[in-house]
């Protein structure tokens, strides 16, 4: 019967919507319908409107196909609604089924990690949810009429958008121009057109990453030091965001093991107690104390 078909045509079209990790053989296993009728499927669909994505051999239905964008338009949630249901949900402990799969369904559906859990600003509603759609489903973007103050001048920004901040006031994009990251305030976006290419940038996305020195940049330098008691307690005393990252050795060392952006903080600190740390990991820390001390002992005046 034709309602038996059209049954089948609608699971499949559900499974191709959120299929993460089945491939063709995989979902003609599953369903029950040869590769030759699977095709024939695929391409139908295309015919009908929706996006087909391959992601190596896995085929998905993209939410960005306008029946998707329709129907997601019809039922959903904005984002500060979104973000109130969730709190409302976690603030639930019992152990309810149902609770638990409203849990599941609003994380995978909204991606509340891209979302800090602030009141969105209405004046800025349209931007955060075009910029929060282009992350969620890796497109680029046009930042329409952006001023910046830096070369007072207002411009239309091509860019990947990857990474909300300060509460949502702040975006890190990667700017196809300039072959640059950098971080766009949406106080200064007119609007913002999300476009259908996918990001073609991906490997060069870079966030601005704060070391507990309190010193930030895009690269991180990874170092391993060994510290006495005296160390330890120091660091912990001064910068306690450095107590995750260290590990106890024996009795009298601890180890640090930790990314920094710049070797001026972490620097001042095994030089102002050089004879209780150790560099185990990081040549080129090692490279920079040794110029460091140079400069030190070229610079000293030395009286008799």
């Amino acid at each position: 019967m034709r309602h038996d078909k059209l049954q089948k045509e609608l699971e499949l079209l559900a499974l191709l919507a959120d299929n993460h990790h089945y491939t063709v053989s995989e979902i003609c296993e599953q369903t029950g319908i040869s590769k030759r009728s699977m095709y024939y499927y695929l391409n139908f669909f295309e015919q009908a409107g929706f996006k087909l994505e391959n992601h190596n051999g896995i085929y998905q239905l993209s939410r960005q196909s306008p029946f998707f964008r329709h129907l997601f338009d019809i039922i959903n949630f904005t984002e500060d609604e979104a973000v109130t249901l969730q709190r409302l949900l976690l603030q639930v402990d019992t152990p309810d089924a149902v609770i638990a799969k409203l849990k599941r369904k609003f994380e995978r559906f909204y991606d509340f990690h891209i979302l800090s859990d602030e009141t969105l600003r209405r004046k800025n509603a349209q931007i955060v949810s075009t910029l929060y759609d282009a992350v969620k489903y890796e497109r680029q973007v046009w930042l329409r009429g952006y001023s910046s103050p830096n070369s007072n001048t207002t411009s239309d920004r091509l860019v990947e958008p990857f990474h909300f901040m300060n509460n949502n006031r702040e975006v890190r994009c990667y700017e196809i121009a300039s072959g640059m990251n950098k971080t766009f305030k949406l106080s200064r976006m007119d609007s913002v057109e999300m476009l259908d290419e996918e990001w073609q940038h991906r490997d060069e996305h870079k966030e601005v990453f704060t070391d507990i020195f309190m010193f930030s940049g895009e690269e991180r330098h990874h170092v391993v030091l060994r510290m006495g008691r005296l160390a330890t307690n120091l660091i912990r005393e001064e910068y306690p965001a450095s107590e995750p990252h260290i590990t106890a050795e024996d009795d009298s060392h601890w180890l640090l093991d930790i990314e920094v952006c710049s070797f001026l903080g972490i620097g001042r600190f095994i030089l102002g107690l050089y004879d209780d740390i150790e560099v185990l990991g990081g040549d080129d820390l090692k490279a920079y104390l040794r110029e460091k001390s140079k400069a030190l002992i070229k610079s000293s005046t030395f009286k008799k």
